[in-house]
């Protein structure tokens, strides 16, 4: 049997459709509920990492489910309710995560590009995620860590996850984890004008400014991650674009939690001794995080400006971080179309 070719003026077959390409941001992670048994849950999956507790032993686990998961919950669970979208019934981080990705996508512009966003522990989980991007026809994936500075506890635990899900896939998407940005010309650009547009609104002026970072054991910057590094890079950076030194733009660490000892200087330590030596009013950025959170709107705004006022100071301002806003939209965008070069 002959079969006839088609030539000259027949019709062309029909072009191959671009892939679909997935990018998923995703964030530390927030409790469902902000009461003792949602906060309980999301301490034990995030305490149980072994990236974040490296030492996850007998005595460990004696000490998490024995003590810390029955007493902890019920004191977060209130600070929770201090910074709670009651209107959503959801975190800020949640409801902040949620926008970044909504915007991201409307800026791309790109049908064959699938917006979607995750948190590293509780809800929406990075599986939900990357199976509804699957669904959807993603066969190749963009996970996006919004984390400015890498860290084993940050950065490499959403990898680890990630890679967890495409283990239990027998079709994978193909995969791409995007870079740290944390002294990105971009990311700092928009953290200097951030920064400059908050202290215009303020009716005193900083005598100085606290850069606090979330900290972590030393120990674990001894063996080897960069995170230390990685924000010294940063808080360098910025003070270059702002045309402010050391003692004018100081870097601090936060959010220490248990014995060890944590990257220092504290930020609570710094912030009670800055009162105590006089000084009267202080402005507080949060270079590390990419939405306001628990740490930011509670533990900064809240906790740190009581520590400042009951030492003696008077003015505080924690500045919010760049979250939703134009420039730190910029940020992510920019980013992402880095990263997606050759796919799109």
């Amino acid at each position: 049997m002959t079969v006839a070719v088609p030539v000259g003026n027949a019709m062309p077959a029909a072009q191959a459709q671009p892939d679909r390409i997935g990018v998923l941001l995703v964030n530390l992670g927030t409790p469902d509920t902000a009461d003792a048994p949602g906060v309980r849950v999301y301490l034990k999956e995030f305490l149980s990492d072994p990236r974040v507790i490296e030492d996850q032993g007998l005595l460990w686990k004696l000490i998490l489910n024995g003590i810390i998961l029955r007493t902890r919950p019920r004191t977060k669970a209130l600070d929770y309710r201090k910074i709670w979208n009651t209107e959503k019934d959801e975190s800020p981080l949640k409801t902040i995560t949620r926008s970044q990705a909504e915007k991201l996508a409307a800026a791309i512009g790109e049908d064959h590009v699938v917006v979607d966003w995750a948190m590293r522990y509780g809800n929406p989980s990075i599986r939900a995620g990357i199976e509804a991007l699957t669904a959807r026809g993603c066969n190749r994936l963009l996970v996006v860590p919004l984390y400015p500075q890498y860290s084993a506890a940050t950065s490499a635990t959403v990898c680890d996850e990630a890679f967890r899900v495409l283990s239990s896939l027998r079709a994978q998407p193909t995969l791409r984890v995007s870079s740290p940005y944390y002294d990105d010309p971009v990311y700092i650009d928009a953290l200097a004008v951030s920064i400059n547009a908050h202290l215009a609104t303020l009716p005193f002026e900083p005598e100085l400014i606290l850069a606090s970072f979330h900290g972590m054991p030393q120990k674990y910057v001894d063996q080897g991650d960069p995170y230390f590094s990685q924000c010294v890079a940063t808080t360098e950076s910025l003070r270059n674009r702002l045309g402010l030194d050391a003692s004018r733009l100081m870097l601090t660490f936060q959010s220490r939690f248990g014995n060890d000892v944590w990257l220092q200087p504290y930020t609570d330590k710094t912030v009670e001794k800055l009162a105590k030596d006089g000084v009267r009013r202080i402005a507080v950025v949060t270079p590390g995080f990419s939405a306001d959170c628990l740490e930011t709107l509670e533990e900064i705004a809240q906790e740190n400006a009581h520590i400042f006022k009951q030492n003696g100071g008077e003015q505080f301002a924690a500045i919010p971080c760049l979250n939703d806003s134009e420039p730190g939209m910029d940020v992510i965008r920019q980013l992402v179309l880095r990263e997606l070069q050759g796919w799109i």
